[in-house]
């Protein structure tokens, strides 16, 4: 029997820059244990530029991203998610769709890089910053083992991450 593969959603206001680089950092960094997803409660319709720069300059693919909403993912027919993840304060503190299967879900935000004023080498050091740190949480969540931690262990985990370094107020809680 084959391992499973868990499907994992990453969502923010805009889907535009730090829903997108952690769902490059999973689908990369967890290729055949997980199914990585990004979406929006308000899709912005692009992709930062800096965000697709800061993943090619780390070596993840960049070409098929798209700013989207979440309500595709609460239709039929949609992929079940295992895991949801906030990853900005504001669409954590929003009404989200009922997911089908009652994933499990964690806050973990960072504070947003495009809010971010100043000359292009500081905007993008904010965009590098937020990709350390997804990075981080995503090494972390991946090396918990999934098969065989209860739901309520697990979710501790999951909070403990998103509190890691360079955690937004709400997601130190």
């Amino acid at each position: 029997m084959s391992d499973p593969v868990f499907n994992v959603l990453f969502l923010c206001t805009g889907n535009s820059a730090r829903s997108i680089m952690a769902e490059a950092i999973l689908r990369h960094d967890g290729v055949g244990r997980f199914n990585a997803f990004s979406a929006g409660s308000q899709p912005s319709g692009d992709v930062s530029p800096i965000a697709l720069k800061v993943l090619e300059s780390y070596g993840y693919p960049t070409g098929d991203f798209h700013s989207k909403t979440w309500d595709a993912f609460a239709e039929p027919g949609a992929p079940q998610m295992d895991f949801v993840f906030t990853v900005c304060d504001t669409a954590a503190g929003e009404a989200c769709p009922v997911w089908p299967g009652h994933p499990a879900t964690a806050h973990w935000g960072i504070e947003d890089p495009k809010a971010v004023k100043g000359t292009e080498i500081e905007k993008e050091a904010a965009f590098v910053e937020a990709f350390r740190f997804l990075k981080n949480r995503i090494s972390a969540f991946t090396a918990l083992p999934l098969e065989s931690i209860d739901r309520l262990a697990m979710n501790q985990h999951l909070t403990e991450i998103g509190r890691q370094e360079g955690a937004s107020a709400r997601a130190k809680g």
